[in-house]
C-alpha cells in the first residue's frame, strides 16, 4: 500500500490507541503499561522499510485478542471474535 506520511502516522496512532484500549479494557493493563504494549506492537517504521505497515493487515483487535489470549482466542472465546461497538467508536 503505497501512503503519504501523514497518512501513515494518522493510521499508526489510530491503531496503537484501539490496542492500548482493548489491552486496558480486557487485558487489565494499566494506562501507561497498555501504551507501551502498543508501542511494541506498532512500531513506526520509516518509509522505503520493506515490511513498513504490515502490521496494518489485521486490526488493532484482532492482536490485542492474540496478545491477551492466544492463538485459540477465536475457539476458546467465540465471544471476541469481533470487536464490540464500543471499539468501533473509537475508529
Amino acid at each position: 500500500m503505497t501512503w503519504s506520511e501523514a497518512e501513515y502516522l494518522e493510521y499508526l496512532e489510530s491503531e496503537r490507541r484501539a490496542f492500548a484500549w482493548v489491552m486496558r479494557r480486557y487485558g487489565g493493563l494499566t494506562p501507561a503499561k497498555a501504551w507501551e504494549e502498543a508501542l511494541e506492537c506498532y512500531p513506526y517504521e520509516p518509509a522505503g522499510h520493506p515490511c513498513r505497515g504490515l502490521v496494518f493487515h489485521d486490526e488493532a483487535w484482532h492482536w490485542a485478542m492474540l496478545t491477551i489470549h492466544g492463538d485459540w482466542y477465536v475457539v476458546e472465546h467465540p465471544e471476541l471474535v469481533g470487536p464490540p461497538a464500543e471499539y468501533e467508536a473509537l475508529r
